[in-house]
């Protein structure tokens, strides 16, 4: 079928058959179909949607419009994890770590922060001689022999959806379910992953900000995976307050530090971390049940073997050899730190958590274009829970800033996005609810 007969089928809310869909992205591969007719088919999908089995079809295009990487020589279940993306949101870094040294190989591709969440390979870029774009050759000799690498999508990994991306940014069409599902699903099938499980953010800092919209990415995701061949649960969390204590780049990898080595964990950052590595214990055939995943999961965190993983991945990835020893000895610091005071006795009752992905993005620590230099310095940290009593000289945060000016800005930022009340707010849930 002619391109433009895909988009007229499309637009007058038809279904597509798997041969047009793989027409349509060799033409997105190849750049013989034009940025305007990927424009108008992304706008159609969008007002009209797409069947399960268009997703699956689409999904798979795009995971076989690029190299598909498989795991022969691993003598472990492969598995992964994704996040939906959110604010203060640094599961990865001790995710990938606990799974791998509890008997999973972890092959983790992430991204860059855009816009007001965060990015896990930005944040372990901060830590020097870190290796974040490796070639294919170390990429599976560390996975081999760590157990896991967090590294960056290379250009061989799913190209079409990098070029259907790029053209939805900048068309108002990103918001689609089954774009997002098969954007995210055809580069984790391109990983060579045996099952994966899925991190879907709910609320004011998440790219789904109302619950039903939230389980409906979450359940598209599963079912696309599901059939597209691979295994996959998802978990819903909230995201209507940072994740962590901390917000940044190099404050969050000092956070994830702490959480390995044991000297401080923020208690709903546990609770998500061990949720998700119990689901994908599960997922590899490892544990029977999440109670039992869980309690392998916190074990390896007591015992230290993943805090020795996440060293040993480091190292291997050209980083420190001692990186865990004295994280700050390595990670570069801002300049200028400083608190931010809560101006009135009360409790935080609640966040504008986008708006503190903003205050950091502000000050230097994220971008708001592809390419954009982050500062892996900035940021907050010491980000007080929802339900804390404070009084008026109680810090609420402290900044981390370049200068002075950035100091004012981010304190005026940070007021606005921490709401203090009279009376204790009711306590709420971090995990939401499970699909499979």
């Amino acid at each position: 079928m002619l391109t433009q007969e895909i988009i007229r089928t499309k637009r007058d809310g038809g279904k597509l058959e798997p041969a047009d869909i793989a027409a349509f992205v060799r033409g997105l591969t190849d750049g013989s179909v034009t940025e305007g007719q990927v424009a108008a088919l992304a706008m159609a999908i969008f007002f009209q949607g797409m069947s399960r089995e268009e997703a699956v079809a689409l999904t798979l295009s795009m995971r076989d419009s690029g190299e598909v990487l498989s795991w022969p020589e691993l003598d472990r279940p492969v598995v992964d994890k994704h996040s939906t993306g959110g604010v203060g949101d640094n599961v990865s870094l001790m995710l990938a770590p606990i799974a791998a040294a509890c008997g999973l190989a972890v092959p983790m591709i992430s991204g860059r922060g855009l816009g007001h969440t965060g990015g896990t390979l930005d944040k372990m870029e901060s830590i020097p001689g870190y290796t974040a774009m490796p070639d294919n050759a170390l990429f599976r000799r560390v996975v081999g022999s760590a157990g896991c690498a967090i590294i960056g999508q290379t250009g061989n990994l799913a190209p079409a959806d990098k070029r259907f991306y790029g053209i939805r940014d900048v068309t108002a069409t990103v918001e689609s379910v089954p774009l997002i599902t098969a954007s995210i699903l055809s580069k984790k099938l391109a990983a060579g992953l045996g099952a994966l499980v899925l991190d879907v953010k709910c609320g004011n800092g998440a790219f789904m900000d109302n619950p039903d919209r939230a389980l409906e990415l979450a359940r598209s995701l599963v079912e696309v995976a599901v059939g597209a061949g691979m295994p996959t649960t998802a978990l819903v969390t909230d995201m209507n307050q940072p994740l962590a204590s901390a917000a940044g780049n190099a404050v969050e990898v000092t956070n994830a530090a702490d959480f390995l080595t044991g000297a401080a964990r923020d208690s709903r950052l546990q609770e998500v971390t061990l949720a998700l590595a119990a689901e994908m214990l599960v997922s590899g055939g490892l544990v029977a049940g999440p109670d039992e995943g869980r309690a392998r999961a916190l074990a390896a965190l007591e015992d230290g073997s993943a805090a020795e993983t996440f060293d040993r991945m480091v190292r291997e990835l050209g980083g420190p050899k001692d990186f865990l020893a004295d994280p700050g000895r390595h990670l570069d610091s801002a300049p200028v730190v400083a608190d931010c005071l809560a101006g009135r006795d009360g409790y935080v009752t609640g966040y504008d958590t986008r708006g503190i992905g903003l205050c950091v993005v502000a000050l230097g620590g994220g971008r708001t274009r592809p390419g954009d230099p982050v500062d892996h310095a900035v940021g907050l940290t010491g980000l007080l829970p929802i339900g804390a009593r404070v009084e008026k000289d109680t810090a609420i945060a402290l900044v981390h800033a370049r200068d002075d000016n950035q100091l004012a800005a981010a304190r005026d930022q940070l007021r606005l996005a921490v709401r203090i009340g009279d009376a204790p707010p009711k306590p709420s849930q971090v995990i939401l609810s499970r699909q499979d």
